[in-house]
């Protein structure tokens, strides 16, 4: 897939717009926006019905992208993206340069490094992290593929990326590992 791809240029043209997209994520669809801007955000937490104090995470194309939206990125975090077998999503403390309501009340944000070929492109495209959420209600089991994506999420978004990159996304959320103060390394989802 080259840059002039008209799904790519048109997914990132919506994300500049602030509008919000259903996209193939490394993972599951996703619901995503720009990450820095706070009335993108609020729209995502609308369409889940989402109460807007459970964080969603943010997606870089590279690991050197990190340091731009953390304070300090431990040590250890760049073993973890490097030797990393599958998705995996690692919870950063002391979040900056994003939108405020997609920072935890602690100050935490969650990134993932994709690996899914869209998704980089979409990011270097766009020139800016994209949240990432899974296409879901809230309370709701998310979707395995495309099909099952509910209708309200698919009429409540600005632009749908073509079914046709529906192949490569697994039907499994990433794992997810918090890191904390001193090298505190915690596993919250396998």
């Amino acid at each position: 897939m080259n840059v002039s791809n008209p799904s790519l240029l048109r997914a990132a043209e919506t994300l500049r717009s602030g509008g919000i997209i259903l996209y193939p994520t490394d993972t599951v669809w996703g619901i995503g926006c720009d990450a820095t801007n706070p009335a993108a955000v609020d729209k995502i937490f609308r369409l889940k019905q989402r109460d807007d104090s459970k964080s969603m995470i943010v997606l870089v194309d590279q690991p050197g992208r990190i340091p731009s939206y953390v304070d300090e990125v431990p040590e250890v975090a760049w073993d973890l993206v490097e030797l990393a077998d599958k998705p995996l999503t690692i919870i950063f403390q002391k979040a900056k340069n994003l939108a405020p309501n997609l920072i935890a009340p602690d100050g935490s944000i969650g990134i993932r490094v994709v690996r899914h070929d869209f998704c980089q492109k979409l990011i270097l495209q766009f020139g800016k992290p994209i949240v990432s959420t899974s296409a879901n209600i809230s309370g709701r089991p998310f979707p395995k593929n495309f099909s099952e994506v509910d209708e309200v999420i698919k009429s409540g978004v600005d632009f749908i990326v073509p079914q046709t990159y529906d192949h490569p996304v697994s039907d499994k959320p990433s794992g997810i590992i918090a890191l904390g103060d001193g090298g505190l390394v915690r596993i919250i989802r396998e």
